[in-house]
């Protein structure tokens, strides 16, 4: 692997940065009043987002995790420091660049998977943020980190499948804009466990279809996202060309979602890191304890030192595994995939908690970035799988080298 970045990358990553400078750190306060207005619709994502996405529209940084023809041909070693780059600001600078979650794993998986119809009626607006889209997978009433256990069933009646069931935390359904939502569920329960699931375009105005609350995180709304949805699904209706690949085919298509997903979170989150550390840094330079400076406090010391190391251990193992991705594809990166997944939130969580506790009453306030990095960034242990099914998998995969 060469670690030096490529001159496009570089290329991006100074335009990049200057976009950050220029146009949403000052934006961040903007934010922040405008989710704190009154008068703003219930939900509704604040407009300075869209005035960040004319701007980067405009300057070519569009679409910039999507590679192949519908996005900006990127390798996912070129997109890793740009993603880095995004996760210094997470609530503005990914959806300003069309960059976030969960319309890119949407985006990925009707590029991969979807019909010609279904990429001109659902990929088309996305790509050009027309929409918001949702991926309805996880379940309360089961144990969702085995996605075999996923009880919502999907069954063909004539030219139509009947979708019931309910779902929970379902990222961006509570935003008004979202269109779409990618169900999954099963179409065949007597099936092998692996080929009961399918999964099935529902718009989200269809008959039966009951967002009933936002779900919190932390207390957090995640408004600037869209929200989290609990969603009740009671005899809904769509017709049979909304069924994404093949009936069965539900856990593979799944998988090969949520596997450039895991890699763009930990991306994202090395540039969470690097900015608890810079808001740190400056806090041990301002603040005086016990007659000295915190920045000549041996403790305070430690944990930047400490954070110095972890976050190039992360960034190090984040970019072997987009080279692996980009070289031998995503089954071939398997096991550095979940090893990124399972140290990177852990890890970066360390790093917050260090910067919070320099902060003080600070760090917990609303008047640091701090707190809700924290709350966003431990929901990842969980997204996109549990730290504890990662571990069960990967020592598997150890083991049966010595079986």
């Amino acid at each position: 692997m060469d670690f030096a970045y490529d001159a496009r990358t570089n290329a991006l990553r100074e335009q990049l940065l200057a976009f950050m400078d220029d146009h949403v750190y000052p934006a961040e306060p903007v934010l922040e009043e405008q989710l704190a207005d009154p008068d703003r619709p219930a939900w509704s994502v604040p407009p300075v987002v869209a005035e960040l996405q004319v701007e980067a529209r405009k300057q070519g940084l569009w679409n910039l995790f999507l590679p192949g023809e519908h996005g900006a041909g990127l390798t996912n070693l070129q997109y890793a420091p740009l993603a880095e780059i995004t996760g210094r600001s997470p609530q503005l600078a990914p959806p300003a660049l069309n960059c976030a979650a969960p319309d890119t794993g949407n985006m990925e998986l009707l590029a991969q998977f979807g019909t010609p119809e279904q990429r001109e009626r659902w990929l088309r607006p996305l790509l050009d943020a027309e929409i918001r889209s949702a991926f309805a997978m996880t379940e309360p009433e089961v144990a969702s980190s085995d996605a075999t256990n996923i009880a919502t069933r999907i069954e063909r009646d004539g030219d139509e499948y009947v979708v019931n069931g309910r779902k929970w935390y379902i990222t961006g359904a509570m935003n008004p804009r979202c269109r779409i939502l990618i169900v999954m569920g099963k179409t065949d329960p007597d099936a092998a466990p692996h080929r009961q699931q399918s999964m099935i375009l529902v718009p989200r105005d269809t008959p039966g279809v009951t967002v009933r609350r936002g779900m919190k995180v932390f207390g957090y709304d995640d408004a600037d996202h869209g929200g989290h949805a609990d969603v009740l699904f009671e005899n809904v209706r769509v017709p049979a060309a909304h069924l994404i690949g093949e009936e069965g085919a539900g856990f593979a298509i799944a998988q090969a979602r949520l596997g450039p997903g895991r890699i763009h979170h930990c991306m994202r989150a090395v540039g969470i890191a690097e900015r608890a550390l810079e808001l740190m840094c400056r806090r041990a330079g301002e603040r005086v304890a016990f007659g000295r400076p915190l920045a000549d406090q041996g403790v305070i010391q430690d944990w930047i030192a400490e954070s110095r190391v972890r976050i190039e251990q992360l960034r190090l193992l984040v970019l072997k595994t987009a080279w692996l991705m980009d070289t031998v594809g995503n089954r071939g990166a398997h096991t550095e995939i979940q090893a990124i997944k399972i140290a990177t939130p852990s890890t970066v969580e360390w790093i917050l908690d260090k910067a919070v506790q320099a902060h003080g009453a600070a760090g917990v306030s609303q008047d640091t970035p701090l707190a809700q990095l924290w709350a966003g960034n431990r929901t990842l242990r969980l997204a996109d799988g549990p730290d504890e099914v990662h571990k069960r998998s990967l020592a598997r995969r150890e083991l049966r080298k010595y079986a």
